[in-house]
């Protein structure tokens, strides 16, 4: 009994007769109290047991699933160079503009490494529609605060692709006459003749009238030479043919012309039109105007002038008019 185990005496019959049922009701309650507790803690590192186990085994996918995207990205990234590579041998084997192709290759690395980046992201259970937007609304203001530079961009690639000039070729372009030195993505070099570097946008070029005088094989010359009213026409023409003939770089096939242009106060004017190629026209070009300026004063031609005649009426008949 409780209560005697705790004095030491002997149980008294009465006291255990009455106390006895309450005395075990307290005893059952304490000892299911204690084995509770045991099973509480049982159960608890039961559950600290399987959340480790659970854990363990989330690290361990995890890492498989790092490791499974690390592979996807080398096999990926081996694809794509594989793949430009190809692109690049193609486009050389058809002789096409190395910047093109350097633009061309570029452009579609970048696209691919795009599309890998979301198939990894995707492999990881993230939703890519989300970033997909986000890319098209970079791209979409991306596009309105460089629409200048696009239409270069574009305008650049197109005179790649299209090659109304090249590089050395002597043209008019974007309003500036001179040699093109460098054809970009974005802007054209030209020297003009006073050796001035000038940088165009190709949208302005692409845009405007191109004048290519390196084109075809040779190019013509226009001069005029004035003679006097007392000059024969048929001598002067006679004259600078014979001087055309010998200056070096003048072209025989097509043969100079020399014709009469047309007529003004001073007498016949000559047009003198020597063919030469593109880089010998301003020595053509100078050469023939010392021609012209030597063989006429050889040939004792007369300085043109521009000749009045004025005619006065008699008084008489002036006064007559005026009093009619």
């Amino acid at each position: 009994m409780l209560a005697s185990a705790l004095s030491g005496r002997p149980p008294n019959p009465l006291l255990a007769k009455t106390l006895g049922p309450i005395i075990g009701e307290i005893e059952g309650v304490a000892k299911s109290d204690i084995q509770g507790d045991r099973k509480g803690e049982g159960m608890d590192a039961t559950n600290i047991g399987h959340l480790a186990q659970q854990g363990y085994g989330l690290l361990i996918a995890l890492g498989i699933k790092v490791l499974e995207a690390i592979a996807l990205w080398i096999v990926g990234r081996w694809l794509i160079g594989f793949s430009i590579r190809l692109i690049d041998r193609a486009m050389t084997h058809q002789k096409i503009d190395p910047t093109l192709v350097r633009y061309f290759n570029n452009t579609v690395a970048a696209v691919l490494n795009i599309v890998l980046v979301v198939a990894i992201l995707g492999f990881f259970g993230i939703e890519t529609t989300s970033f997909a937007a986000l890319v098209a609304a970079a791209g979409v203001a991306i596009g309105m605060a460089w629409s200048g530079l696009l239409s270069n961009f574009a305008a650049g690639v197109f005179l790649i692709i299209l090659q109304p000039f090249r590089v050395g070729d002597f043209v008019v372009a974007g309003g500036v006459m001179g040699t093109v030195v460098e054809v970009g993505l974005f802007v054209t070099s030209i020297n003009t003749l006073d050796n001035i570097r000038n940088i165009v946008g190709n949208s302005k070029i692409f845009g405007d009238v191109i004048q290519n005088f390196s084109t075809n094989a040779f190019r013509r010359v226009d001069l005029t030479a004035q003679l006097s009213h007392g000059v024969d026409p048929h001598q002067a023409i006679a004259l600078l043919k014979a001087g055309l003939a010998k200056i070096p770089s003048v072209s025989a096939d097509p043969a100079p012309s020399v014709e009469i242009l047309n007529f003004n106060l001073a007498g016949p004017v000559l047009a003198v039109r020597p063919f030469c190629s593109n880089k010998d026209y301003w020595q053509v070009y100078f050469d023939t105007n010392t021609l012209i300026k030597d063989s006429f004063t050889t040939a004792g031609f007369s300085v043109p002038e521009q000749h009045y005649m004025v005619r006065t009426a008699a008084a008489g008949a002036t006064t007559a008019a005026h009093s009619a």
